[in-house]
């Protein structure tokens, strides 16, 4: 039996492609604001205005943020009548947003002083 593997998930010397798509990942994270809209996200989709007033931002910076996130590829929209809904782009984005929080949880400091 064939299989088929990608150059994000060989175990050989990562190709400019896969240090491309990690670092895309990496800038959408290197943000607060937009860390924790994805993980907000996480939980379920939602609208501009209320993210907005979850997260304590402006609407415009809100704007800003998701914009990233929709060039990066991890969200998308879906237009209900004249309200915007936006959602991770796959639900495998959740769950790797949680094993990387937790991964990163077991090794941070702050994150063993109880900070999280």
């Amino acid at each position: 039996m064939a299989t088929t593997t990608s150059a994000l998930t060989e175990n050989r010397a990562p190709s400019d492609a896969a240090a491309r798509v990690l670092a895309r990942f990496g800038h959408a994270l290197s943000d607060a604001t937009r860390a924790r809209l994805l993980l907000s996200l996480r939980s379920s989709p939602g609208y501009p205005a209320d993210l907005a007033e979850e997260l304590g931002v402006s609407r415009q910076n809100l704007s800003n943020h998701l914009a990233c996130l929709r060039g990066c590829g991890l969200v998308v929209t879906a237009q209900e009548g004249r309200r915007v809904r936006y959602a991770l782009t796959d639900a495998a984005l959740g769950h790797a947003l949680g094993d990387l929080l937790a991964a990163v949880a077991a090794v941070d400091p702050l994150a063993k002083e109880g900070h999280l």
